[in-house]
């Protein structure tokens, strides 16, 4: 497993509010939040971005967006909406290289993000 923060709080090296974990995937608090509700959820298996997944990934990022949408029930925040985004290398605003998924909710988004 590599040694980025998220594989650090997935060995348990470092405190999280994790919030759903499984055999695939871990889900946290992001501890700079953009929103209320700002979920991190963080592949067990190591890739470092979207442009890494493959085909044989496709069932891991889709359950990767279906946790997101349990917890957004569970956050109470699917009623009036949230956000789902990856972002991608460092142009698109990635900071850890390891595949996550941001769930953002609790206010409303503006358009384009910022």
């Amino acid at each position: 497993m590599s040694d980025t923060v998220f594989h650090k709080i997935m060995r348990g090296d470092l405190p999280a509010d994790i919030l759903y974990q499984d055999d695939l995937v871990v889900a946290f608090r992001d501890i700079s939040p953009a929103a209320p509700s700002h979920v991190l959820i963080v592949p067990r298996k190591d890739l470092p971005s979207v442009s890494d997944v493959t085909e044989d990934d496709r069932m891991l990022v889709g359950h990767m967006v279906l946790v997101a949408r349990n917890l957004a029930t569970s956050l109470e925040i699917e009623g009036e909406g949230y956000r789902l985004v990856f972002n991608c290398g460092e142009n698109g605003g990635q900071v850890v290289p390891q595949l996550h998924l941001h769930l953002l909710g609790g206010r409303k988004m503006s358009w384009p993000p910022g």
